[in-house]
């Protein structure tokens, strides 16, 4: 073998030939092993790793017509991203999914108008072959031109008003509010106020009639002075705390939509020399990183983030052979800890 031929990446046919098979065989095994025997498909497999092949994803893009990448669309300001841990979170999981099917994740943020329309053309082009749609508002207009352009599409959590349309993975947001809820009101709490997520996303609705079915199932008086919408930001946590302490200063307790807001009430708290959880009982939502930096540690409602990302996916590559649409609810599992 010569000096050029000792340096030649290894091919689809130096594969075929460590394992006794045809090309088509190993072309099969690529594109996901249909119509290939056991043996075949164990064969091609131990000549990939021992010639250390590795696909040509732009010629392959060129038979098929596809990219072999999958987008990440973040339409959420940059800020959010590098803020709150769910989303790093949801990246990680989503990119280990795929890494198990050989597919890399390009990361998009579309926080604004400009933005949304750029991103659009990109994924319009070809570039991906579907998209992970993460932090929906109700009114953003990404769901629909996507669809509308024909590409496969997967929603974290269902999309406001688009449901019966769009494929999506969702926690149980209303069972769980109503698990935090009646854990603070069996722990004796009778003024139970909530800082919501944004009433324009899945989850804050969600939530929000669960902390209010549970109110109403517990015999106690529905108070909209308990009631202050945040964005999900530590600040806006923070700041819902201290408007909710100056109208209702007998509140005895708080659910809140989200862990990183939870730490932003519980320095407004501190702030008002309110005690957590002697003073007043603090629950959180989504058992993120966000929740072990508390002090005390808080208690919260844990989202299967592995299983959502795992879901979406398993869902977004079943709508990219040509599957129908479809959705997953996963349940939520309530984590107490010290804060109440």
């Amino acid at each position: 073998m010569s000096r050029t031929d000792r340096r030649r990446p290894p091919t689809i046919h130096d594969v075929a030939h460590e394992a006794g098979v045809s090309r088509g065989t190993v072309s099969r095994v690529l594109n996901g092993g249909i119509n290939v025997s056991p043996a075949a498909l164990e064969a091609v497999n131990a000549a990939i790793r021992k010639t250390g092949y590795v696909v040509n994803r732009h010629a392959r893009s060129l038979i098929t017509g596809r990219s072999d990448s999958v987008g990440f669309l973040l339409t959420e300001p940059q800020e959010k991203f590098f803020e709150d841990p769910n989303f790093n979170v949801l990246l990680r999981g989503c990119t280990q999914a795929l890494a198990a099917n050989d597919i890399p994740l390009l990361l998009m943020i579309a926080g604004t108008e400009s933005e949304r329309r750029r991103i659009t053309r990109y994924i319009t082009a070809g570039h991906v072959d579907g998209v992970l749609l993460v932090s929906s508002h109700s009114g953003n207009p990404m769901a629909e031109r996507l669809q509308q352009a024909g590409i496969p599409l997967v929603a974290c959590g269902k999309p406001l008003g688009n449901s019966s349309k769009v494929s999506y993975v969702a926690a149980d947001d209303r069972d769980g509010a109503q698990e935090m809820v009646r854990h603070l009101h069996r722990s004796g709490r009778r003024r139970i106020a909530t800082v919501t997520g944004p009433l324009d996303t899945p989850g804050g609705v969600d939530r929000l009639a669960g902390y209010r079915e549970v109110l109403a199932e517990v015999g106690l008086p529905a108070d909209e002075l308990l009631i202050a919408e945040g964005d999900y930001s530590r600040a806006s946590g923070e700041s819902a705390m201290d408007r909710l302490l100056e109208r209702a200063p007998d509140l005895d307790a708080v659910f809140v939509a989200s862990d990183l807001m939870a730490q932003g009430a519980l320095n407004a708290l501190e702030r008002a020399r309110r005690r957590v959880p002697q003073d007043v009982a603090v629950g959180g939502f989504d058992d993120s990183p966000a929740a072990l930096g508390t002090r005390p540690p808080l208690t919260t409602v844990r989202q299967p983030w592995d299983r959502i990302s795992s879901e979406m996916v398993r869902v977004l590559l079943s709508r990219i052979a040509g599957e129908d649409p479809s959705t997953v609810i996963l349940p939520t599992e309530l984590v107490v800890r010290s804060s109440a």
